[in-house]
């Protein structure tokens, strides 16, 4: 498209803006709904999926031996536990260091105390085992039923529990967002359709006469393409910068007021949520604009 061609169509497409404004800032209200929307889900998700990591993180799996197995075959042991892709992190923990820890967390490290109960033999010396940390939580269950097959594995210890838990609350964050959006965008691409398709009324018999003297389909499209490609840019700027303050005043407030929320959760920075944020809403606002507009064109514009 020549220079001069695109400055008429932006000139034409910022006009029927202004000859329909009524229609145009609905449209464009409607973005900044769906987009102020989605960044809220997509602020939520990306938190919630940074605290589910660093829970899954801290789950562990306990591999524990048959009694009076040998040093050389729990060796062996840990190398085929090397093999087994999903494994992220394993640790050796000897029957005297279970024992030491389990002193410390239920005793506070009272040895004397426990002395006297339990006398200074270790009643876990069966229980040396290795402790274990996986790279995806999710295939948690395959992952148990390669290390029960070990051979001289007596137990192992999971929280699968917890894994099904997690994985379910992702799932059920994921859809609701998908649904919600889905549904706003329905709606843009209707506001859209139809603020093109009055503008389209009112220059009906213009278009007729640029028809008739050869102007192409892509002259004619070109001004209502650009004006739905402004309206969605303009409705995806705007929460995006009202989505940047909320962030950072929610966070702060949150964190200063309630110390609970502070010890339990390390909200994400602003900037790496609008790594991803802000491309995708302007994507997606433009697209809804263009796509809208090309729809609408191609079904109206039969003059």
């Amino acid at each position: 498209m020549k220079i001069n061609t695109l400055g008429y169509s932006v000139k034409q497409g910022l006009k029927n803006i202004r000859r329909n404004l009524l229609f145009s800032l609905a449209s464009i209200g409607t973005i900044v709904a769906c987009l102020f929307l989605f960044g809220i889900f997509y602020s939520i998700v990306l938190n919630m999926e940074k605290e589910v990591e660093s829970i899954e993180s801290s789950l562990t799996i306990s591999v524990f031996f048959d009694e009076g197995i040998d040093e050389t075959r729990i060796m062996q042991i840990g190398e085929e536990l090397k093999t087994i892709d999903n494994i992220d992190t394993i640790n050796f923990i000897s029957a005297d260091k279970a024992w030491n820890m389990y002193v410390q967390d239920v005793y506070g490290g009272n040895k004397d105390y426990v002395n006297s109960v339990f006398g200074e033999d270790n009643p876990l010396m069966n229980s040396s085992s290795y402790e274990m940390t996986l790279k995806d939580i999710s295939r948690q269950s395959d992952t148990v039923e390669k290390l029960e097959v070990i051979e001289g594995v007596r137990r192992v210890n999971s929280s699968d529990g917890t894994a099904k838990s997690l994985n379910a609350i992702n799932r059920l964050v994921g859809y609701a967002s998908l649904g919600v959006i889905l549904i706003l965008l329905c709606v843009s691409l209707f506001l859209i359709s139809n603020t093109i398709t009055i503008g389209i009324s009112v220059r009906k018999e213009e278009i007729a006469i640029m028809k008739l003297i050869g102007a192409k389909d892509i002259f004619v499209r070109a001004p209502f393409l650009v004006e739905g490609v402004m309206i969605g840019l303009v409705g995806s700027i705007v929460p995006l910068g009202i989505l940047y303050f909320m962030y950072n005043i929610m966070t702060q407030y949150l964190t200063e007021h309630f110390t609970i929320v502070a010890n339990l959760i390390e909200f994400v920075p602003v900037g790496r949520v609008y790594t991803g944020l802000a491309p995708i809403s302007v994507l997606l606002g433009v697209g809804v604009g263009f796509f809208g507009s090309l729809i609408t064109t191609h079904k109206h514009l039969k003059v």
